[in-house]
C-alpha cells in the first residue's frame, strides 16, 4: 500500500505552477531584452569584422612595404598600367620610335648631303676669290713699281694701296676658309657617322623586333610577375630595356646632328661671297660649337678634325665607312 503512492511532480504541485509561470515571464523577459541589445551587438560583430577586415589589409601594406620583392612587383605593375595608359595618347613602342627615328635620319642626310654640296661650292667660289685677289695683287704691286721707276709717286701710292687692301682682304678671308674647311669636314664625318649611325639602327629594328615578338610570346604578364616575385630578372622588360636606350641615345644624336645642321646653315648664310663680307657672328657660332663638349656623333674625332691642319681636298668624293659592329649589340648581352 505504502509503494503504490508515488509522489507528485514539482511542476505538478502548485509551487510548480507558480514555476513554469514564473519562467514563462522570465524568458519572455529574456526576449525583449535580447530584441532590445540586438542592435548593439550587431555592431560589435561589425566593427569586429571590420577591424579584422583594417588590420588585414595593415599587414598586407606593412609587408608590401617590407618585402621588397613585393615592392617591385607593385611598382611593375603600376609601371605597365602607366604604360598602357600612355600608350594609348603616345607612341612609346620602342620598335615604333626607333623606325620614326629611321625616318628621321634619312631626311638629316639628305639635307646635310645638300649643305655639304653648297658649302663646297661657297668653298670653291671663295678660293677663286682669294686667287683673283692675289692675281691683282700682284698687278698692283707692278703697276706701283712701274709707276715708282717713272716717278709717278702719286699712281704708285694709289696701287700700293689697292695692294695693301686686297691683301689684307685676303688675309680675312683666308681665315674665313679655314674655318669652312673645319665646318666642311665636320660635315662630312658627321655624314660618313650617321650613315653608320643608320644602318645600325635598321638592322636592329629588323631583327629586335622578330626577336621581341619571341620574348613577348614566351613572357605572359603571369609569368613577367612570377620573376619579379622570385627576384629574377624579367627578360621582356629587360630587352625593352635595351631598345629604349638605343632610342634614348639615337635621340640625342638626331638632336645634335640638327643642332649642328642649323648652326652650319647660320654661318654659310652670314657669308656674301658676291661682296666679299662675312659676319663675325657666323665665326662666333662656329667657335662656339669647337670649345663645347664631346661630340655624340663624333666622339674623339671632334678635336682631330678641328685641329687638323691639312688641307681639304674638295674634289674628294664622300667614302661610305666600312661598317664594323653593331654599335648597339652588347646592350642586348643579359642572362636568360
Amino acid at each position: 500500500m505504502e509503494n503504490s503512492i508515488k509522489p507528485k511532480s514539482f511542476w505538478k504541485k502548485p509551487e510548480g505552477k507558480t514555476g513554469m509561470l514564473f519562467m514563462g515571464l522570465l524568458g519572455a523577459g529574456g526576449l525583449y531584452g535580447l530584441y532590445k541589445v540586438l542592435p548593439f551587438l550587431i555592431t560589435i560583430v561589425e566593427n569586429t569584422l571590420y577591424l579584422g577586415i583594417l588590420l588585414a589589409v595593415l599587414g598586407a601594406l606593412i609587408y608590401i612595404v617590407l618585402d621588397p620583392k613585393m615592392r617591385n612587383l607593385i611598382f611593375y605593375m603600376y609601371k605597365s598600367f602607366m604604360r598602357w595608359l600612355t600608350g594609348i595618347f603616345i607612341q612609346i613602342d620602342p620598335i615604333g620610335i626607333l623606325k620614326s627615328y629611321i625616318d628621321d635620319l634619312k631626311d638629316n642626310l639628305k639635307k646635310m648631303n645638300k649643305q655639304i654640296a653648297v658649302l663646297k661650292g661657297q668653298m670653291k667660289r671663295l678660293q677663286q676669290i682669294m686667287y683673283d685677289n692675289k692675281k691683282s695683287i700682284n698687278n698692283n704691286l707692278k703697276l706701283a713699281s712701274a709707276a715708282k721707276e717713272k716717278d709717278k709717286k702719286g699712281i704708285m701710292i694709289l696701287k700700293s694701296r689697292k695692294a695693301g687692301r686686297l691683301k689684307e682682304s685676303n688675309m680675312k678671308l683666308d681665315e674665313l676658309y679655314k674655318k669652312m674647311e673645319i665646318l666642311y669636314r665636320v660635315l662630312v664625318k658627321m655624314y660618313e657617322n650617321s650613315e653608320i649611325l643608320l644602318e645600325d639602327i635598321e638592322d636592329q629594328v629588323m631583327v629586335k623586333e622578330q626577336e621581341r615578338k619571341a620574348v613577348r610570346a614566351g613572357h605572359s604578364a603571369m609569368k613577367s610577375a612570377m620573376n619579379i616575385i622570385a627576384g629574377n630578372n624579367d627578360k621582356k622588360e629587360m630587352f625593352d630595356r635595351a631598345l629604349e636606350a638605343i632610342a634614348d641615345d639615337v635621340s640625342m644624336k638626331i638632336g645634335e646632328m640638327e643642332r649642328f645642321m642649323e648652326m652650319s646653315t647660320n654661318f654659310m648664310d652670314s657669308i656674301d661671297l658676291q661682296n666679299g663680307i662675312f659676319e663675325e657672328e657666323g665665326l662666333e657660332l662656329l667657335e662656339k660649337w669647337e670649345n663645347e663638349g664631346v661630340s655624340l656623333i663624333l666622339g674623339n674625332q671632334k678635336d682631330l678634325l678641328v685641329h687638323d691642319q691639312h688641307s681639304v681636298d674638295l674634289d674628294a668624293p664622300i667614302v661610305k665607312q666600312k661598317h664594323q659592329n653593331n654599335q648597339y649589340s652588347d646592350l642586348f648581352n643579359f642572362e636568360d
